[in-house]
């Protein structure tokens, strides 16, 4: 892989998504397909885009939510009637998927640089959305997150063509193993799978390009399976 194919490029401002308890819920979720041919990539956004709850969505390690378009077609085959920019996304690609992007990829994206920095992990607005709660257990359970771009590199970017990888670290994990660090019960596990999932999730928490606060709860998760197996 040494090209993600763009397929489109999504984005729009917060907007009320529905209400839960009678408040209204805010989100940046709901994205429309620009027909500009280009867009300027601050650290934190694309123009046209925004967050609505920073705490959890968006800044530097979050700017850009990248996603295979080629997750539709499973979609699709479960039931759930998705289309490219469904689940938020502000950049759809072709050529890679979760098992093949590493933390700390870099590419160039027209004048910018952007970093893989982590996975996303769905929260209760992805169901709102979608109008479908069950499509957050869906995707933990199929690994179709997609993943976190930070900017390295602003500058102006093509809402077409291609992103090229510049940089790897073939030590660095996959998006997919981190989200099995996230969501596997090590309770559950042998032994030797274990192991490998101590090994693994050590090794994880040690990526430098990992987003500090993905980071953080991953730490915490190693260091509770640690505590439990030394007690």
């Amino acid at each position: 892989m040494t090209e993600l194919l763009i397929n489109g490029v999504f984005v729009g401002q917060p907007s009320v998504l529905g209400h839960q308890r009678g408040e209204p819920v805010l989100s940046g979720i709901t994205k429309t397909r620009t027909d500009a041919a280009q867009l300027e990539l601050s650290e934190v956004n694309l123009t046209g885009d925004g967050q609505a709850d920073l705490s959890v969505h968006g800044g530097p390690d979050k700017a850009v939510y990248a996603y295979p378009a080629e997750h539709y077609e499973g979609w699709v085959a479960d039931a759930f009637d998705l289309e490219a920019g469904a689940v938020g996304e502000n950049l759809s690609v072709l050529g890679a998927q979760e098992d093949t992007i590493r933390i700390g990829d870099v590419f160039s994206w027209g004048e910018a640089h952007v970093e893989v920095s982590q996975p996303r992990t769905p929260c209760y607005k992805l169901g709102m959305k979608t109008g479908r709660k069950d499509i957050i257990p869906a995707m933990i359970d199929s690994g179709r997150s997609g993943w976190y771009l930070r900017v390295r590199r602003t500058g102006t970017v093509p809402t077409t063509g291609a992103l090229t990888l510049l940089d790897r670290d073939e030590a660095s994990p996959t998006i997919s193993e981190l989200y099995l660090i996230l969501y596997a019960n090590p309770a559950n596990l042998d032994g030797e799978q274990r192991a490998a999932y101590l090994e693994l999730a050590r090794r994880a928490v040690k990526a430098p390009a990992l987003a500090e606060q993905f980071r953080q709860g991953l730490t915490g998760k190693l260091l509770r399976v640690e505590a439990r197996d030394a007690g």
